[in-house]
Order: C-alpha cells, then structure tokens, then sequence
C-alpha cells in the first residue's frame, strides 16, 4: 500500500456534507487524473462514500481520514478503505490498525510523534500540518531517521502553487490535497471546478517527474 501511494503521489483530502456527493467527487477527481481520495470521518457520510466509491469505481484507491479511534479503524476496514491516515499518533489507534491488518499513515509534527509510529510498524507519516512550520522543519526533525527509510505525506498547507517543489524534497513520498474538492466545491455542485483543480494538479505531477523530480 505504501508503493501504491507513492506511484500515484497526490492523494485528494475530501470532507463529504452527504453521501451522495461521493461519486460525482471522485468521477470529476478520476475524469482529472487524481486517482487517490480520502474521505475524512468528520462527517457521517465518509464510510458510505468510502463503500459506494470502492464498490463503483476500481481504478480509485480509497481511503479513510480523521481516523481517531480503534472502533473507527474498524468501521473504516468494514466500509471498504484500503488505507487510514490520522492527524495524530494514537498508540491506542495504531496497534488496533496493526491488529487489523490495516495500512495507516499517523500523524507526525515532533520526533517523539515520529518514535512513536514506527514502533506501531508504521513507514509512511503524514507530515502534518505541513503549512506551520514547512518543509525545513521537516527536514530537521526527520534527519535522525532517514537511515529507517521512513518517508512523509506533508497535508494541510500544500496547494497547486507549491504541489511540485513539495514533491521534490526527497523526503516526501505524496501528499495530500485539500484544495482539489474544498467543501464550498461540493456543496455548490460545481465538479467541474474539482475536475480541473485535479487536472492542474496531474499536469504539475507529470511536469515534475518528467523533469526528474520525484
């Protein structure tokens, strides 16, 4: 699952008001070239847009955000999530996703943050958030643990305009998008206006990796 989330590097951060938004989220993400998405379980329609996008829509990995607690692990498992990220490192959380076989990226902001979820197995950490204190910071706190081959998914603070340089620091594996399919969006209906965000953002990707940056 970490390979997977490398090789597609921009994983969509969605926060869904209903269910029913799920698929024309992720048809206008897809139609873009954004074919990784994270349904935060801030709202109650997550694990239902999470079930209704695996069963409708192969070529999406899909996964669950916000994920904070053992029963949620599980509740993300059964809806069909292929990976869970978290804002934290929950001990509680993280040996309940190891118990259950379930892939999952904690958050990390200190090195005790980062001790802590390589204890619990864990080798992709969302870097978050990332617009505080940036990648300098990242690159500071990580540097005792670059031999582990830990690597970073930055959230909250990455947009189109610094997508690319974002993607080129060796450290970052993928990141995750919140301006692709902003709340505003979504509730307007305007899957155009994501189509086009994912697309801008497809196109840096391949700018980027055919310029030789990761």
């Amino acid at each position: 699952m970490r390979n997977e989330i490398e090789r597609r590097k921009l994983v969509a951060v969605v926060t869904l008001p209903g269910a029913d938004s799920a698929l024309p989220v992720a048809n206008a993400l897809l139609a873009g070239g954004v074919t990784a998405i994270e349904l935060t379980l801030r709202t109650p329609a997550a694990l239902e847009g999470i079930a209704r996008i695996r069963a409708a829509l192969p070529g999406m990995l899909v996964g669950a955000g916000t994920v904070l607690t053992p029963a949620q692990v599980e509740a993300a498992k059964a809806a069909g999530a292929r990976f869970c990220v978290a804002p934290g490192a929950n001990p509680r959380t993280l040996a309940a996703a190891r118990a259950a076989g379930v892939f999952f990226a904690p958050g990390v902001f200190t090195p005790s943050d980062i001790e802590t979820a390589l204890e619990a197995g864990c080798s992709l950490l969302k870097y978050f958030p990332a617009a505080s204190l940036g990648l300098a910071h990242l690159r500071a706190m990580a540097a005792p643990y670059r031999h582990l081959g830990v690597r970073f998914m930055p959230t909250g603070g990455v947009s189109q305009s610094n997508l690319a340089a974002t993607l080129a620091e060796p450290l970052v594996a993928a990141v995750g998008g919140s301006w692709l399919a902003t709340p505003d969006l979504i509730k307007a209906g305007d899957f155009a206006a994501i189509r086009e965000r994912a697309r801008a953002a497809a196109v840096a990707l391949r700018d980027a990796h055919e310029g030789g940056t990761p």
